[in-house]
């Protein structure tokens, strides 16, 4: 017996053994033709690769500096059919036989993209709602750590299941599209409850579910009409990434001797003045220590973070990415990965997280920039950091000459800067900052003319989960768990849910059905998601804007303070003539334009329909 099993040992042996393959599966009849493969394995990096199918060729293999990888470039032409096509490895007689299959493109629907028609709704997955305790530990995981929705920096076990399982409460909410936190394998210590410090780019996290589910999700929100956008990172990786101890390339991470951090100044990227030590630190500095910084400018590295976006695209359908830290990636490396995209995708969008307190510095990164001389980045969608940091000072303070709602107009009248401002990310409170909300308000005047502003003005809105029934906290309260809480309803033993009516306190329940009105109305608005905008410095804190399409008007009236104003409608004549008539959305009822009118406190408007005269 001893000698069978060393007989069968040595067979054993003679194998050569390739653990990974990325991507998993491609497709025929995509627009590069050029597919790279990565192979990992012990000491497979020398062996000699055959590929013997119709319509493929291979045209390079790659030789890494680490032993334990390879990476095959194969050619496929037009008329390649699918099927399985094998990759025969030998090394000295050890021999591995790596099938790999060709799909044919199916052809559904998806990967739409997204624009001023949709309003996201941007979830954490891991604080939602919990529909499968069961995966909240996990063996696959080697860092697994305990759920306690007790700890603010813990998992709490929120889940893809329970995404779906509220699928319906979001589509009857109105909004369009979700926007999805990271939902891929993050194996690291602490449990990385956000998803940002990826250990596998090709799976879903176990906690969160598995790819299938992933793209039943995706499947389930397309049936109801609603599109999603998915959270990549390219300016790092996890440090459990198997990547960080076993490097394909010396260089595959920037600083590869250790941990420097980014001097997190994004200035430096336009800075006529910069020195080089400053813009290497802010581009090649790593985030934190626990996300090492990823070179964009190693071409295979490149190629293989530009095949992980199609892969995701074709096989779940995804209609849009948001890129997490964009500027801080190299910007050549980027802008390839965007054309590549389009290339593949036209139509698709991808909103990069530009985060600059200054509307210049958003504009820099926009595709077609005014203001960048370096190159174009090809990004469409930039995000509107600065209206989330001007606006809860700006709608909850009072509008006088200078200050209140005159923030607002002003940021907008620097719209000049970006060539597509209808192509701006707009939104009041995201994950990373500040709830918009720093404690339940007392009346929700104000707060209603916050959405009011984001869901008619300019840009593609995004609401945070929970902004619908008035979630609040600051990071300076608890970190950043105290603006990342879950929903209330969405884990087991909850005692009160805001999932319905009748768990949502009667303020939470206006807030709710003021904003579900809202999105619903705008829903199919073509006006909003079209039309011109045109507005008028705020009069006696009244302030009033136009969006127009053709024939048809919008229009939107404000009172910037709590009290009372008095205004002449002489300013906002050329959009309100006196004696006009219109339909106010909110109240239903008419509106005659006077030569004075008065405003109640935080008085709004919102006139959709000019009624015969």
């Amino acid at each position: 017996m001893a000698l069978v099993v060393l007989s069968l040992g040595a067979v054993a042996a003679k194998r050569l053994q390739v653990d990974n393959v990325n991507p998993p599966y491609w497709w025929t009849g995509m627009e590069n033709d050029t597919l790279q493969v990565m192979l990992h394995g012990d000491d497979i990096r020398d062996a000699a690769v055959k590929v013997d199918y119709p319509g493929v060729s291979l045209a390079e293999v790659v030789r890494p500096d680490s032993p334990n990888y390879q990476f095959l470039y194969f050619v496929i032409s037009p008329d390649t059919r699918p099927g399985e096509m094998k990759i025969d490895l030998n090394l000295g007689g050890r021999k591995a036989v790596v099938p790999y299959e060709l799909k044919a493109r199916d052809g559904k629907s998806g990967a739409a993209g997204f624009d001023a028609s949709d309003v996201l709704y941007l979830i954490m997955p891991d604080r939602f709602a919990d529909g499968d305790p069961s995966n909240n530990e996990h063996p696959a995981i080697k860092n697994a750590s305990k759920v306690d929705r007790n700890i603010n920096h813990a998992r709490h076990g929120g889940d893809i299941k329970g995404m779906l399982d509220h699928l319906d409460y979001i589509d009857s909410l109105g909004v369009t599209a979700i926007w999805v936190n990271p939902v891929l394998e993050n194996d690291m210590p602490g449990g990385s409850y956000h998803g940002y410090a990826t250990t596998d780019y090709y799976r879903i996290d176990p906690r969160f579910g598995s790819n299938e589910e992933w793209n039943r999700f995706v499947e389930e929100c397309h049936r109801r009409g609603i599109k999603v956008v998915m959270d990549m990172i390219f300016n790092h990786s996890g440090s459990g990434h198997p990547w960080f101890e076993d490097r394909p390339f010396k260089d595959w991470f920037n600083f590869p001797d250790g941990y420097v951090q980014t001097n997190y100044r994004l200035s430096t990227l336009h800075d006529p003045y910069v020195s080089d030590y400053d813009k290497r630190r802010t581009v090649d500095g790593w985030f934190v220590e626990a996300m090492p910084d990823l070179n964009q400018r190693n071409p295979h590295l490149m190629k293989y973070l530009i095949q992980n976006s199609l892969w995701w695209i074709e096989s779940s359908k995804i209609d849009g990415i948001r890129m997490d830290t964009h500027p801080y990636a190299d910007f050549d490396g980027m802008a390839h990965w965007i054309a590549e995209v389009m290339r593949q995708y036209p139509g698709y969008n991808i909103v990069g997280e530009c985060w600059y307190g200054s509307e210049g510095g958003e504009a820099f990164w926009q595709k077609d920039s005014y203001v960048n001389r370096k190159g174009n980045s090809n990004l469409p969608t930039v995000m509107d950091f600065v209206l989330s940091i001007k606006g809860r000072d700006a709608f909850s303070g009072q509008t006088d000459r200078l200050t209140g709602l005159n923030d607002i107009y002003d940021h907008l009248a620097l719209d000049y800067l970006f060539p597509n401002p209808q192509n701006i990310l707009t939104f009041l409170d995201n994950h990373d900052t500040d709830r918009f909300l720093l404690s339940e308000p007392d009346s929700l005047g104000w707060w209603k003319q916050a959405m009011i502003f984001l869901l008619t003005s300019r840009g593609i809105p995004q609401i945070y989960y929970g902004t619908e029934v008035l979630m609040n906290g600051s990071r300076a309260d608890g970190g950043d768990g105290n603006v990342r809480r879950d929903m209330p309803g969405g884990f087991p033993g909850d005692s009160i849910s805001v999932f319905t009516a009748g768990g949502r306190t009667a303020r939470q329940q206006e807030a709710h059905e003021f904003l579900s009105r809202l999105l619903n109305w705008r829903k199919g608005n073509e006006v909003i998601a079209k039309g011109t905008l045109k507005h008028f410095m705020p009069e006696q804190g009244v302030y009033t804007y136009e969006r127009r399409l053709g024939d048809k008007q919008v229009i939107v009236m404000m009172n910037g303070n709590d009290r009372p104003v008095t205004m002449t409608t002489e300013s906002v004549s050329e959009v309100l003539p006196v004696g006009s008539r219109w339909h106010d959305m909110l109240s239903g009822e008419t509106v005659t334009i006077v030569p004075e009118m008065t405003f109640p406190a935080r008085a709004i408007y919102i006139l959709d329909r000019r009624l015969a005269d």
